[in-house]
Order: C-alpha cells, then sequence, then structure tokens
C-alpha cells in the first residue's frame, strides 16, 4: 500500500512466543511449500513458512490457510490481532501471513509489488532475527527494522534487501486490508 512515505514505525512489540515458535521449527518446515520461491525470481535466496496466502485473482479468489497455520497460528494470530486493533481499523481480512527467512549472503533484489492486494494492503514486518549486515532498502535509502517492533513498509515503492552476514535473517510478514477498502468490492 502506498503510505506516502517509505516505511511507517508502529511500535514496540512482544514478539517472544512468536519468535520462540518460529526459531524451534526444523529445518524441513522451511522447504515444506515453496510458491514463493519458484513464483518470484526476487524470492529466490528466500525460504518461507506460509501461514495465509491469497489468490493472485484476489479480490476475486480466495485467501487459504497453508501449511504453516498449524505451526504459526497459535503464537502469530494473537500478535497479529493486537497489531490490527492497536494501530488499524479492524474488520478487515488478513491476505498474507508467513515467517520469511532472507538466507545468509542471499538478496531479494529490487521491486515493487505489483498485485492489486498489494495496492490495498498494509504490509507489516516483525523482525524475529536480524543484524548489523542487513540493509533493507526503499527507494534506495537504508532502513534499519529493529527486533522487538513492528514497522509498516510501503510495497508500493522499489524496495529491496541484502543479507551480507553468514546469519539468516528472519521476519514474521503480514499483509492486512482494512474493512473500508473491502466494503464495496
Amino acid at each position: 500500500m502506498d503510505i506516502s512515505k517509505p516505511q511507517r514505525y508502529l511500535g514496540e512489540v512482544d514478539i517472544g512466543a512468536l519468535s520462540q515458535c518460529i526459531l524451534s521449527q526444523d529445518a524441513s518446515a522451511w522447504k515444506e511449500q515453496l510458491i514463493r520461491q519458484q513464483s518470484y525470481e526476487v524470492h529466490k535466496d528466500t525460504e518461507s513458512i506460509v501461514m495465509l496466502f491469497c489468490d493472485e485473482t484476489w479480490p476475486d479468489g480466495d485467501v487459504h490457510r497453508e501449511v504453516g497455520w498449524d505451526r504459526l497460528a497459535n503464537d502469530a494470530m494473537p500478535l497479529i490481532d493486537h497489531i490490527i486493533e492497536t494501530y488499524y481499523n479492524s474488520g478487515g481480512i488478513v491476505l498474507r501471513a508467513m515467517a520469511a527467512k532472507l538466507k545468509a549472503g542471499g538478496r531479494i533484489n529490487p521491486h515493487v509489488d505489483a498485485l492489486q492486494s498489494f495496492h490495498m494492503g498494509h504490509r507489516i514486518h516483525l523482525p524475529i532475527t536480524t543484524n548489523e549486515s542487513v540493509r533493507f532498502m526503499i527507494e534506495g535509502k537504508p532502513y534499519r527494522f529493529d527486533v522487538g517492533n513492528a514497522y509498516e513498509i510501503n510495497n508500493q515503492k522499489s524496495h529491496s534487501v541484502m543479507n551480507l552476514s553468514k546469519e539468516d535473517r528472519i521476519s514474521f510478514i503480514f499483509d492486512y486490508v482494512p474493512y473500508d477498502l473491502i466494503k464495496n468490492l
């Protein structure tokens, strides 16, 4: 969603339970579903545990619970609900939710999220792990995202990420469309 600035700091959030849940997942959980890596070239250096995902045809298509739902929902949904109730108008729909890993040494090349759902949805990032060698760029300017905080990014501006470290970077990401934007669809 174009939020008129590159990113918006939402505030501190308690990621303790969600972080523990994500970090305790087996390596195989990160490879169960490769839809993002296979469908989008920019995500070739990533792995995901996908909880919710919408059809590319949304709003005509549906939102589906994916294999990560059973793994993450108990810890993720209370946090998602808290962020929505605190920073947005509730009553909308969560289109996507996932733990996303950018592998050590990996990159997500500059891109703009183009589907209609990305124009309508707020993209929220909750850093789970990060380090000084991760560079998140929006319109060529670096932004730092710290663990324990929530951020909204403007995915309608060119954005990219480089992980120049030897450690994976993990974020929990979700897209939320408020009710007032979907009520007339």
